[in-house]
């Protein structure tokens, strides 16, 4: 990994590292170690997951001020996940700078999402490590920041009305919706709903009436496909 090289990730991190085998640690994956043991990089991604989860909360709290435990938790979900770490991380151009083993490299290691997610956690671990929770509070507002703001629109948006508008749009079709289960008493029924594109299930979602139940599986079908980058 050339210095030039390095520069560059550090300068789209946001982040220049004091001591650049910090950083060189978080890229080197397990498949690549030499010896048996404890691992660095998973070591740092262990760290890393934790303090991702408390900025996120912490910032979703500030940038919601009136929302409950409830939608804070349904906010964190969308951003904690290996499929929103993965995107991070190939925007960021981690991939090319792994270090990974022959068998790893042979099989697309490199766009793995859960080795591109691993590696996004590690590089926040190390982070940490040399600088501590405000420095990467600072670089999560950085690379989240309007996600966080998009997920409480959301929450709140017609869901069914942007998924129909969107799948018109890129395939000239609207979705339709199926009850797949009910159950409960007459006064507190439970629905799950699968919201389909022709054939192909998009998502489902539940929720106290069939309404509720549509819009949670558009909101899912939503998500799905910006983190597929579908048109």
């Amino acid at each position: 990994m050339s210095d030039e090289g390095l520069e560059a990730l550090e300068e789209r991190l946001g982040y220049r590292f004091r001591d650049r085998a910090h950083l060189s640690a978080a890229l080197r994956h397990a498949s690549a170690a030499e010896v048996a043991g404890p691992r660095t990089n998973e070591r740092l991604e262990f760290l890393g997951d934790a303090v991702l989860g408390l900025a996120l909360s912490d910032l979703l709290i500030e940038r919601y001020p009136a929302s409950n435990e409830g939608q804070l938790s349904k906010y964190r979900a969308t951003l904690v996940k290996t499929t929103s770490f993965a995107r991070k991380a190939r925007e960021l151009g981690l991939n090319e700078h792994l270090t990974l083993g022959r068998g790893e490299e042979r099989t697309g290691g490199r766009e793995k999402s859960s080795i591109l997610a691993a590696a996004y956690e590690a590089v926040m671990g190390a982070i940490f490590l040399e600088s501590g929770y405000a420095q990467v509070k600072s670089i999560v507002i950085r690379h989240f920041g309007e996600a966080i703001d998009g997920v409480g629109q959301l929450e709140t948006m017609d869901a069914k009305t942007e998924l129909q508008e969107r799948l018109q749009a890129t395939h000239h079709t609207t979705p339709t919706y199926r009850v797949v289960r009910e159950e409960g008493p007459d006064h507190a029924r439970w629905f799950v709903v699968e919201v389909l594109l022709g054939a192909e299930v998009l998502a489902s979602g539940e929720g106290g009436s069939k309404r509720s139940a549509e819009q949670a599986a558009a909101r899912q079908a939503l998500e799905r496909t910006r983190e597929l980058a579908l048109p």
